[in-house]
């Protein structure tokens, strides 16, 4: 894959995407669909998904593409793939609370080498540039040229008074049980895939996920967490977390900032 031409790809499109997106997020109220899981679905996550598809199927039509909202990419296999998840947190999208994000990855042997992660409500931007590293851009956020980017990086974490961010939609006790076993200095809540980007920035330590998550949701934040050194892997056995997995469905899982004493 070229990253010098992927990178300016996937970010123009998330940023086209997020357009969309809050065209129908500021505009009156709109039609929320169960799909066949419960899951919401609104015509923003339709109209952001075809964008995204039909941006990346002319860039790299050689690429298998992934998107959640195409349930008939979801049979396919490969082990080189672009994953797309145009509105991860549709439900803070439905209740206009600003936590969501559009997601773009490319996945390469099982790992996200490249991703971008777009808040459009909260005006928030992190990718990683074409060596990997990631960066959030501070906008305005033109679509043909990036403005000023600041290199991310996770903090050293201090074990005896850990930053936790966790789920706002899917907080549970089994949750709240596991993060018991730290010294937690202070909590904080994010829906979607903003959560691994706090901790790509610092903002946080440790973000763990005690349910049900799908590839799409996680690849693209995973990238960027990976690209601002930090770390994801499989809550039950600590192993390294993969991608490409049948039915694309994840594992529980633990983000972190590598220093984190982690417990089992």
């Amino acid at each position: 894959m070229d990253f010098l031409r992927l990178v300016p790809v996937m970010r123009r499109l998330a940023l086209e995407a997020g357009d969309r997106i809050m065209a129908i997020y500021d505009g009156p109220d709109f039609d929320v669909r169960s799909k066949e899981d419960a899951s919401p679905v609104t015509a923003a996550d339709e109209a952001a998904d075809a964008l995204i598809s039909d941006g990346l199927r002319a860039a790299f039509p050689d690429v298998t593409l992934i998107t959640e909202e195409q349930s008939a990419s979801h049979g396919l296999s490969a082990s080189t793939f672009l994953i797309v998840d145009p509105l991860d947190g549709t439900k803070e999208f439905v209740q206009r609370r600003g936590d969501f994000t559009v997601n773009i990855a490319y996945v390469e042997n099982g790992v996200p080498l490249r991703g971008v992660v777009y808040a459009p409500a909260k005006g928030r931007l992190f990718y990683t540039l074409p060596d990997g590293s990631a960066v959030e851009e501070t906008g305005p956020f033109a679509k043909e040229a990036p403005g000023p980017t600041r290199p991310i990086r996770v903090k050293t974490p201090d074990n005896a008074a850990l930053m936790v961010v966790a789920s706002k939609s899917h907080r549970d006790a089994a949750t709240d049980a596991y993060i018991g076993k730290y010294a937690v200095a202070d909590m904080t809540s994010a829906g979607s895939s903003l959560k691994f980007c706090l901790v790509a920035t610092g903002e946080a330590d440790l973000y763990p996920r005690l349910g049900r998550t799908m590839e799409w949701d996680t690849a693209a934040g995973d990238a960027v967490l990976r690209g601002a050194g930090g770390e994801m892997i499989r809550f039950d056995d600590h192993a390294p977390f993969a991608y490409g997995k049948p039915g694309f469905a994840n594992p529980f899982f633990i983000a972190y900032a590598p220093g984190v004493l982690l417990v089992k």
